[in-house]
């Protein structure tokens, strides 16, 4: 017989002795006894974390989502709780009465919120029976991704899911009672909308009543909430689901929770107002971590010159520095017709030894670049394969521009300005990480203002709007609408933490005209713009206040102050890279029946895919 038909036996034959809960009744949680009740009788309930029996006596850790107890089954207590305390095994689900009692001298466990108690049982009720779990149901698993995801419902089991999930309430709780305090509605909006042809792709879904039309499911409720403030709802919020049918990474879901907010009569400083004191509301209550306010701002310009990217990571140094007017007439090949150079200089990096500087070349690459140029500066030399093509007077340049002293590295990257920024702006992450720059238990709260309104998107061969067509641009740049887009900047605010975009918003065309410009702006002729936004553009004709919101991605947010590494660490069910739910099978396959009543048909190349 093998093992693990042992193990189903044993778990078969304990089947007789379950029970339902009678007239147990709880008392308490798993990490709530203390020294302060000891002498009282107590009943608990939860799961077998572990077992230890030493003859006389049975230990057992007792696990529910707050903790866990140790209980002692003792034969001076109840003989026969004690001899039937034999068969427990691992995620067993029980019941027990017991005394609260000191653990022996010297034998507390400090790791412990329960660790000067433990609990002699009285009497005790087998709640189910366990088959052995696939895993470990500790923090230090060695589980696969994989395996966690096809048993979800166990690792949620683990402590330190549990503390995940504890901590996404409390910061939504923190949400909803700030907003709530500040004179917000709670308002839903519809899940079933019409597909939009700007952003991401939309999940569609078939109408069944109407035939060959779709609902999508909303990417976000932008609209629905600027039609709450045309319909005077004034300060609205919500805690949205929201779905986008693109590419996934550690950070994002095909479907996600954010904090969607709106309010009327507002400018920019309101709402970044609102939320500052939203995001030290929730800090404090979550971490008991206190944020400084008012949060400091970057222009976009400034952050991609001295950051490379419009997120920046700002609890570290590190600044770029564009050099490209001192070397774009360099000997070297690396520098010579580059659109823009830039340079790092890392303090003390010259101790990195050339296997590492290739490593970071192969990061770079990643990122587009060709390579990676690199000096030590040495106390008496440069060192570095392109430090023959530096001139005496490049050299001095470079020290002042840079202020480098011996012991520095630079790291220099050439070429297309988007490569450029992309490469070092990244790098400088990981260059910190390299170091040890990052402090830990840190946060770098940062608004990234004053974005450009429109990015030229090479594979359209046409602009398109940064955030989304309906962000208001500068009253100064107003009348540039097609004519200068790329000189037109955004009502538009990033809030930025640790590196991570966690926020966005901006305030909103609120006038039909400057939203039909907008459309025109982004290639939409007016009868398109009338087909896909009609009831939006009328709606402004009838009174729509001066608006603006922002939204929080919660997932991400969660993510950064659990310190998790993805977001599905804080999702109770996510979806995997290729979006599908390893426990559930979804996506699945659906019957004819089901295909012919939504006048549905698989294509020839779907069904050679199945076989």
């Amino acid at each position: 017989m093998s093992e693990q038909q042992s193990t189903l036996d044993i778990q078969k034959e304990h089947q007789q002795y379950v029970e339902d809960l009678g007239n147990f009744k709880r008392t308490h949680n798993c990490s709530e006894l203390n020294k302060n009740m000891l002498g009282q009788e107590v009943c608990l309930m939860g799961w077998v974390q572990g077992r230890r029996n030493l003859g006389k006596l049975i230990f057992v850790d007792l696990r529910d989502r707050n903790g866990l107890t140790q209980i002692v089954f003792s034969p001076d207590e109840n003989a026969k709780a004690h001899e039937n305390a034999h068969i427990l095994r691992l995620e067993y689900v029980i019941a027990i009465k017991g005394i609260v009692r000191p653990r022996p001298d010297g034998m507390p466990n400090k790791n412990l919120k329960t660790g000067e108690i433990e609990v002699y049982v009285t009497e005790w009720k087998l709640l189910n029976t366990s088959k052995t779990p696939p895993f470990v149901l500790e923090d230090d698993t060695d589980a696969s991704d994989t395996l966690r995801f096809e048993y979800r419902y166990l690792d949620l089991r683990r402590p330190v899911m549990a503390k995940n999930l504890k901590i996404r309430h409390q910061i939504t709780m923190a949400v909803r009672n700030y907003l709530d305090e500040s004179g917000f509605l709670d308002i839903e909006t519809p899940l079933l909308t019409r597909s939009t042809p700007e952003g991401a792709r939309d999940f569609l879904v078939p109408s069944r009543i109407s035939s060959g039309h779709f609902y999508a499911l909303p990417q976000s409720p932008q609209l629905f909430k600027q039609l709450l403030m045309i319909g005077g709802s004034d300060r609205y919020y919500q805690i949205a689901r929201c779905f986008r049918d693109e590419d996934l990474r550690a950070d994002r879901q095909p479907e996600f929770t954010q904090v969607d907010i709106e309010m009327s009569f507002v400018n920019e400083e309101d709402i970044m107002s609102m939320t500052e004191g939203l995001i030290k509301k929730v800090f404090k209550e979550t971490l008991d971590y206190d944020v400084v306010t008012p949060f400091p701002r970057l222009s976009y310009d400034k952050a991609m010159l001295e950051y490379g990217v419009d997120k920046p990571d700002l609890r570290f140094e590190l600044k770029l520095k564009d050099v490209t007017e001192i070397l774009k007439n360099s000997e070297s090949k690396v520098f010579a017709g580059a659109e823009l150079i830039k340079a790092m200089r890392i303090p003390d990096g010259a101790s990195l030894s050339r296997k590492e500087i290739d490593a970071f070349t192969e990061l770079a690459k990643t990122y587009g670049a060709l390579g990676l140029a690199w000096i030590k500066v040495k106390e008496d030399e440069w060192q570095s394969p392109l430090a023959k093509f530096i001139s005496p007077e490049e050299k001095t340049a470079l020290e002042k521009a840079l202020d480098l002293k011996a012991g520095d590295l630079i790291f220099f990257q050439a070429g297309a300005k988007d490569m450029v920024n992309t490469a070092l702006g990244n790098l400088r992450i990981q260059v910190a990480k390299h170091f040890k720059l990052i402090p830990d238990n840190s946060f770098n709260l940062l608004w990234v203002t004053e974005f450009p309104l429109f990015e030229y998107d090479p594979d359209s061969k046409r602009y398109i709007a940064c955030h989304h067509p309906f962000t208001a641009p500068v009253q100064a740049d107003f009348e540039k609408l097609g004519v200068s887009p790329d000189q037109i900047k955004a009502r538009a605010y990033d809030l930025v933490l640790n590196g991570t975009e966690v926020g966005g918003g901006s305030i909103r065309n609120h006038n039909a005209e400057a939203q039909r410009k907008m459309f025109a702006a982004l290639g939409f002729d007016s009868e398109e713009a009338e087909k896909q936004f009609g009831f939006l553009l009328e709606a402004l004709e009838l009174g729509a206040p001066p608006h603006g919101g922002i939204a929080f991605g919660l997932d991400r947010l969660t993510m950064l102050l659990t310190q998790s590494e993805s977001i599905r660490d804080v999702i109770a069910f996510p979806k995997t890279q290729k979006a599908t739910c390893l426990m559930t099978k979804a996506p699945g396959e659906v019957s004819e029946k089901q295909l012919k009543e939504l006048s549905l048909k698989l294509s020839e190349n779907t069904n050679e895919k199945k076989s």
